[in-house]
């Protein structure tokens, strides 16, 4: 993901001789900005709050943008749902939403993921960039490695995770059909006091097992779209549009089943759990995974796919874009301020 922000110039002249000492006398010459200055690592000495910035930005809008598909998702996913939140597609479920639960009802908990989002994608964006780089210096020389991009996106995870999962676990629970929260507020409040502070990380290693392969599978194949449609790595619009797309798809068809354990450990559904006579509070990658075979099958693992990619080719590209656009412009105007100096 290394792409090229050169600012043009003319270069200086070869060596020669100078004008007489009866000639004028030749004005300073302003050094060139350094050739292929490598906008997305930003210039030398940018501060990290750059990165986190733009990283802010892309979370919050790839979130919010596409925000009622990911309610439909969630209740996609439910392993026995109620027969009056029954869905065969994702416009089917918005419609249906819309027209007997109120317009706003798909937006349900938007709040809460704006949230989480900003100070998440912060740390998720930063931390990836400057893993990326110290590895792609060790491991490839300063080239672009995949290995170095698998490794930095994985690790940035773990950061992005801690801070989400909380706002992931109300976010859900507000999504739910018939959900008895009537605030994020509320919904914090009674999680506290009923289930205690640890089922707001009940799910936290199952996150981190479906998100580090999904971070993994997301920033080898944005990078391989990136040596592929935008081989000098410039900064091209659609060509990040494109590339998050795709390797957005890819990332979470191929990661649904743990997507599906997730959301049943963070809304503990408890007309599923009760036909199988579990009682207390479900926790446990392995306990999600049995549950969700003993009422489903194998199909289980893959309810609300559908849904989540249409979710996700949009937010990935939405993130990717916005991420580069902000990275673009402030190292566009930091290089710009060099030059006038």
């Amino acid at each position: 993901m290394e792409l090229s922000c050169s600012v043009g110039g003319s270069t200086a002249a070869p060596p020669g001789p100078g004008p007489g000492p009866s000639g004028p006398i030749p004005a300073p010459s302003v050094p060139p900005p350094m050739e292929g200055e490598d906008y997305e690592s930003l210039p030398s000495g940018a501060s990290l709050g750059t990165h986190m910035l733009a990283g802010a930005v892309a979370g919050i809008m790839e979130h919010t943008v596409m925000y009622p598909v990911d309610s439909v998702k969630t209740r996609m996913q439910s392993l026995q749902p109620d027969p009056k939140a029954q869905y065969r597609s994702v416009y089917e479920a918005l419609k249906k939403m819309v027209l007997t639960e109120g317009f706003w009802r798909p937006l349900r908990g938007i709040n809460v993921t704006m949230l989480g989002a900003g100070p998440a994608h912060a740390l998720y964006f930063a931390c990836y960039e400057k893993m990326k780089k110290s590895l792609s210096d060790t491991i490839q020389h300063g080239g672009n490695s995949h290995l170095a991009n698998g490794i930095a996106g994985s690790a940035a995870t773990l950061l992005h995770d801690a801070v989400m999962n909380p706002a992931e676990v109300v976010k859900q629970r507000m999504q739910m059909f018939n959900s008895p929260y009537k605030s994020v507020w509320q919904c914090v409040r009674t999680v506290q006091k009923t289930e205690g502070f640890a089922a707001f990380y009940r799910s936290y290693t199952t996150q981190l097992t479906m998100n580090v392969p999904f971070q993994a599978i997301h920033f080898i194949t944005y990078e391989f779209m990136q040596e592929r449609v935008n081989p000098r790595r410039e900064y091209h619009p659609l060509s990040h549009v494109c590339s998050g797309a795709v390797a957005g798809a890819v990332a979470a068809a191929a990661t649904t089943p743990l997507d599906v354990c997730k959301t049943l450990l963070n809304t503990q559904e408890n007309t599923a759990l009760s036909s199988l006579n579990i009682t207390g509070h479900l926790s446990g990658m392995a306990n999600a995974f049995r549950t969700v075979y003993r009422l489903g099958g194998i199909a289980g693992y893959f309810r609300g796919v559908q849904a989540r990619v249409i979710y996700q080719i949009p937010s990935t590209a939405i993130a990717w874009s916005v991420y580069e656009f902000f990275k673009y412009f402030l190292t566009k105007h930091k290089l710009e301020k060099r030059t006038s100096l």
